[in-house]
């Protein structure tokens, strides 16, 4: 498999990189990986039951508010702090174990790598064999790092989105009602009607997501190649004579195509993540103000306090973005892809070298 090849992003070298990479939550150091994974775990459901309560003291406060009711208001004031610096800690502790466990298998896996790269010689095979893939310490440091750093933020967030999912959508079914619709003398009543919305909602936005991104991962993928490429041609010039005009062009052609080859990726990486933008950003603008509008013909019509409206509409952006978490990390997934394949087609060079060997000495 080469390097170059643009169809290097798919599930071949990702499945060879997973077969290496999960050596680290069963080996002797597995232990590391699964305390980590609890810690995080309790830290999740722990900062979503802090939400949870912070959802129905936005509820408590601007019911007070409504009420012009000082007393319940100097309470619900007082107790915020106590829940903020619970939710802060929570979001520390977080930070802590996201990073340490990205820490740890990041250097477990380039551990890996360097022991099957440095071995029987293949970093020296590799380079003097066609169509291996070019500078494969930018593997080794940079798409290994991505690989393993991507992977804790997806999960970690992913549980979340599930489980805040899980949470909210009954709090919106519970405070939303059912809204009643008249025309033509009847009523049509719509039990539930904030959730389905935000269903809807989230179709709509996740699969505008998926139509603007689709070709992000093979973006990635071409950008990361013509960086390695850039890289493997300037540290080539260590190898050249001194030039013999004062500017070297002959010497520096390589340089300069592959130099302009980066910058026509980045060009179209910049294209992608313009296009993905507007999806998100669009999403984080309208998600609150969607679910307050959504409120307003239950407020009108006084079957909800303005309490209720502002628990509601927060509770429907929880549900979007726990709905929307695709949306929402996109880029780094297709980033994480691209990387983990690159990472999957060294492997799959490193494999094709000990077959080799294996040929060479039994013949």
């Amino acid at each position: 498999m080469n390097g170059n090849d643009p169809s290097a992003v798919g599930p071949a070298p990702l499945r060879r990189f997973w077969r290496m990479a999960l050596g680290f939550w069963t080996g002797g150091s597995a232990w590391i990986p699964w305390a980590l994974m609890a810690l995080l775990t309790v830290c999740v459901v722990t900062q979503l039951l802090m939400q949870y309560r912070l959802n129905f003291w936005n509820r408590d406060f601007f019911n007070a508010l409504e009420r012009r009711d000082g007393r319940e208001i100097l309470q619900q004031t007082y107790l915020l702090p106590a829940l903020a610096a619970s939710s802060i800690g929570l979001a520390m502790t977080a930070v802590w174990g996201r990073m340490t466990f990205q820490r740890s298998w990041r250097a477990w896996l380039t551990g890996q790598l360097l022991d099957v790269w440095l071995s029987n010689d293949n970093y020296r095979r590799l380079d003097n064999g066609r169509g291996e893939p070019q500078l494969a310490e930018y593997r080794i440091a940079e798409d290994a790092r991505i690989a393993t750093d991507a992977p804790i933020d997806l999960l970690v967030g992913l549980l979340s989105s599930l489980l805040t999912a899980a949470t909210f959508v009954v709090v919106l079914w519970t405070v939303g009602g059912t809204l009643d619709l008249e025309g033509s003398g009847t009523t049509l009543k719509l039990p539930g009607y904030l959730v389905f919305a935000s269903i809807a909602y989230a179709v709509l936005t996740t699969g505008a997501m998926i139509l603007v991104g689709r070709r992000m991962a093979h973006v990635i993928e071409r950008k990361n190649q013509a960086e390695s490429e850039l890289k493997f041609a300037v540290a080539h010039l260590r190898n050249l004579p001194r030039p013999t005009t004062p500017s070297g062009d002959g010497q520096n052609a390589s340089v300069n195509f592959a130099l302009a080859e980066v910058i026509r990726q980045w060009r179209n990486l910049c294209g992608q993540h313009v296009r993905t933008t507007l999806v998100s950003h669009g999403n984080t603008l309208l998600a609150p103000l969607v679910g307050l509008i959504l409120c307003v013909p239950q407020y009108i019509h006084e079957t909800m306090s303005l309490g209720e409206v502002t628990q509601a509409a927060a509770a429907f952006a929880a549900v979007q973005g726990a709905f929307n978490w695709l949306v929402d990390n996109y880029p780094r997934l297709a980033e994480w892809a691209s990387s983990a394949s690159r990472v999957g087609v060294l492997l799959f060079s490193l494999d094709m070298l000990a077959t080799t060997k294996v040929r060479r000495e039994a013949s």
